[in-house]
């Protein structure tokens, strides 16, 4: 038997990718807020789309910007979706303003038709949220609203390392616990990126009968405020089911303009979110 030590051959050390550095593009924003799910079909897009009419009513400079790539529903929501967003000849990339003060950019104007499907690996679709981000001129707004796709995915990390001083996030929420534990995702992302919680929307608590004005707990009801009664974040407000936002919706009408309930309803987010970020302000001047 030979005698000594065997030398193995060792694979070469994987790589590492660099993640990106903090963006020094996008810059003249004064509140930077991500809304977010731990999954698909919770009406994230809708909370998004009349967070930001909302506070553009209230006279904010308001940019939307639709970082679901796979599923831009913004511009239909806007009633703009048979739009197209045009450059600079700088390059920069101007958003599209709404008939709502609300400027938008979104990947449904750079397709060809609606139901082209987008068909990208990460690398690309992190691509087209940093062009979002750095090439669309956003300076000068009060708000940006990020409209997240589902999870806590490519798109996600990439907002949190191009703008590490982002305000925070929004979790959307529907009752039922199935969508609560996704929800928990969402907050334990934040937390590993130092993100702030900014609160919990719950969405659809609740049908509200065309009919009699009766409503209905269809996916039960008070999931959200418990939720963020457990991981201490502020509960931001229940949003039912209404048949005719639903339909407004899609003819491009968010509900704020036709709900005097939901505008109330969005008139308080908009109120808690102003508070909880002045107090932020505050509390980091003094």
């Amino acid at each position: 038997m030979p005698t000594g030590t065997i030398k193995m051959n060792k694979p070469p050390p994987t790589p590492m990718v660099q993640p990106p550095g903090k963006s020094e593009k996008y810059r003249g924003v004064k509140h930077t807020i991500m809304v977010m799910s731990g999954k698909g079909g919770v009406g994230k897009s809708t909370i998004a789309v009349n967070l930001a009419v909302t506070l553009a009513k209230q006279g904010f400079k308001v940019g939307l910007l639709d970082a679901d790539i796979n599923g831009p529903d913004d511009p239909k929501m806007l009633g703009v979706d048979k739009e197209k967003v045009y450059a600079t000849e700088k390059g920069e990339i101007l958003p599209l303003e709404t008939k709502y003060g609300v400027k938008v950019i979104s990947m449904a104007f750079l397709l060809p038709s609606e139901e082209t499907a987008v068909i990208w690996r990460g690398a690309l679709r992190h691509k087209a949220v940093q062009q979002f981000l750095e090439d669309v001129v956003w300076e000068d707004m009060d708000y940006v609203i990020l409209d997240m796709p589902p999870g806590t995915g490519d798109e996600a990390l990439t907002v949190s390392q191009l703008v590490p001083d982002a305000d925070g996030i929004v979790v959307v929420v529907t009752p039922q616990d199935v969508a609560l534990l996704d929800a928990k995702k969402a907050m334990n992302f934040a937390s590993q990126l130092k993100l702030p919680v900014l609160g919990i929307v719950e969405n659809m608590s609740g049908f509200v009968c065309p009919h009699c004005g009766e409503t209905i707990d269809i996916f039960k009801r008070g999931g959200g405020e418990k939720s963020a009664k457990e991981n201490n974040v502020t509960f931001l407000g229940r949003i039912p089911l209404v048949t005719e936002v639903v339909e407004k919706a899609d003819e491009g009408i968010p509900a704020v303009e036709i709900n005097d309930t939901l505008k109330q309803i969005f008139d308080g987010i908009t109120s808690e979110l102003n508070e909880s970020l002045n107090k932020r302000k505050s509390k980091e001047a003094s």
